[in-house]
């Protein structure tokens, strides 16, 4: 007699650990815990390493361990509790296929009801909290994370490849929230002069960016001419490796090099706004010339990560326009999450744009 096999619930999930800089990330089977209200479980299909991931592994950033790295991250969601919704209010179900905010807030703190939910008093960051007390799978680096309550989540559409969309919850949705920052009420960058320093994940995306918003010239400084190169095919006007001029209205620091920002505070031109991104981790102090911002009406803004509507903005611009741009190129190599040493080794020693890290059986 022919029985009908059953499906069996995984108590465990696959996760590479980081335990200190330097060594290796452990393979470790972590217990799947039970969901709380207002959570859901997701199966990971697809994770990049980010900058961050990189300076965290080598040890040019202080980050809790042991812990799951990886936040640019998407998957399927397998169970969910009760009363998760997407951004726009829409209950998350069984099978979708989402990404999220790099951070979960609560709601109800000052900083969230001033709109600043990035910088939410008890922030959870995902693929930078400590492994332990049921919170074991928060980093992309697993088979399973768990979203908690208070995590901005954003469905993405089918005809979005994973490698094109893992970057969108870090990389795109901070060029969304700095392009923001960059243009007062009832203006746009139509017809502007932009000036972008760095061109890694996030000036590259800039320059996407600003050619969607009609630009009228986007010029990229880095000193890697390959990168500069690659810039024009994202659609950059001008590349150099320094800049001269002082006449742009537009200036994104993406870099977070002292020497940049001391120069794109110097590039911007008459009622100038500049909008620093790239600095997110200690660096010597930058002389101002305070006169300089005065006279030209210069505006300087500091953009760290993103809020909620910037997610969904950033995933509908890479909906629209990402087969009108190179992106799908930016993913250079891809491993197993078997792999993962191998990965950081190859995004180590090569400096990819981005290395993709996969679970078994998934295809980004």
């Amino acid at each position: 007699m022919n029985s009908t096999p059953t499906m069996t619930t995984p108590t465990t999930s696959l996760a590479a650990v980081f335990t200190q800089p330097n060594h290796p990330l452990e393979l470790r089977n972590l217990s799947l815990p039970p969901l709380a209200a207002g959570e859901a479980l997701v199966r990971i299909t697809c994770c990049t390493i980010c900058g961050s991931d990189l300076h965290t592994f080598t040890g040019a950033r202080s980050s809790p361990a042991p812990s799951v790295l990886g936040h640019e991250i998407l998957g399927i969601v397998e169970s969910v509790s009760d009363n998760v919704t997407d951004v726009a209010g829409k209950a998350i179900k069984t099978g979708d296929r989402i990404t999220w905010s790099v951070a979960a807030s609560c709601g109800t703190c000052e900083r969230c009801d001033r709109r600043m939910p990035q910088k939410c008093e008890s922030l959870f960051k995902y693929g930078h909290e400590l492994c332990g007390d049921g919170a074991e799978l928060n980093g992309g680096l697993a088979e399973h994370c768990v979203l908690k309550p208070g995590t901005a989540i954003v469905r993405l559409p089918d005809q979005l490849p994973d490698t094109v969309a893992c970057p969108v919850n870090c990389a795109t949705a901070t060029v969304a929230a700095a392009f923001a920052a960059a243009v007062r009420q009832d203006e746009s960058l139509r017809d502007r002069r932009v000036l972008i320093y760095g061109a890694g994940m996030l000036g590259l995306t800039s320059v996407a960016f600003a050619k969607v918003a009609g630009a009228a010239n986007v010029t990229v400084c880095d000193v890697s001419e390959t990168r500069r190169e690659l810039a024009t095919k994202f659609g950059a006007t001008n590349s150099c490796a320094e800049v001269t001029a002082d006449d742009f209205d537009c200036v994104f620091e993406m870099s977070g090099h002292p020497a940049a920002v001391h120069s794109a505070i110097n590039a911007a031109g008459i009622g100038g706004r500049i909008v620093l991104v790239g600095s997110v981790s200690p660096s010597p102090p930058v002389n101002v010339d305070p006169e300089r911002i005065v006279r030209r009406l210069l505006s300087i803004h500091g953009v760290h990560n993103y809020a909620p509507k910037d997610l969904q903005t950033a995933v509908n611009f890479l909906t629209e326009h990402h087969a009108d741009f190179p992106f799908a190129t930016l993913v250079e190599a891809s491993y197993s999450l078997n792999d993962v040493n191998d990965a950081f080794q190859y995004a180590v020693q090569q400096r990819p744009i981005r290395v993709a890290v996969r679970q078994a059986g998934e295809s980004c």
